[in-house]
């Protein structure tokens, strides 16, 4: 099959990230395949400030998906968002590259902030199932978020944290050395 570069991208990216894919046609049946797409589209007519037909698209795509995108929402590239469902990306949100979300996964505010209201996402990050991230707080690049962590402050770059509030377990120096840790936020 003749596919465009952003298809194989997409194939690369379900290959390297989910085990369960059998044939590169699957790639295209994710889910979130359709809510990032659309997302795209709904970002772009965000962005030209067609507010309310970018906002209709973002809705159609999350009554499909169960997967909520703000049209405002800032994405980088090979993202990717495994088990979908219940997935909520507030509107100020920046999504770095090669990022990874599980279901459930919140990054939104807290409700008290007017402007930035929702998290900044480095690159390389993993956040799985459960998680919330709120707030206009910074997730540094190779972070590696576990199931149901809550966090409203920064979470350093090349860490690991956990928790309710999150603390930090892992930290990744750069010598390649991993120290566990027990480091609250």
């Amino acid at each position: 099959m003749n596919y465009t570069p952003e298809e194989i991208e997409w194939i690369e990216v379900v290959k390297e990230r989910d085990p369960a894919i059998h044939s590169e046609e699957e790639a295209f049946l994710y889910p979130c395949y359709d809510a990032i797409m659309t997302y795209r589209k709904a970002h772009e007519l965000y962005e030209q400030g067609q507010f309310v037909r970018a906002r209709r698209l973002s809705l159609e795509a999350a009554s499909r998906t169960n997967i909520e995108i703000h049209p405002g929402a800032t994405i980088g590239k090979r993202f990717f968002i495994d088990h979908g469902f219940g997935v909520v990306i507030g509107e100020t949100a920046i999504i770095g590259d090669n990022v990874t979300l599980f279901h459930g996964v919140t990054l939104g505010g807290t409700g008290k902030d007017a402007g930035k209201r929702h998290p900044t996402v480095g690159n390389n990050v993993t956040i799985y199932a459960e998680s919330m991230i709120l707030g206009n707080v910074t997730i540094g690049d190779n972070v590696i978020i576990g199931a149901g962590t809550v966090s409203l402050k920064d979470i350093p770059a090349n860490t690991t944290v956990v928790g309710a509030p999150a603390r930090i377990v892992k930290i990744r120096h750069e010598d390649g050395r991993e120290e566990k840790v027990n480091i609250k936020l």
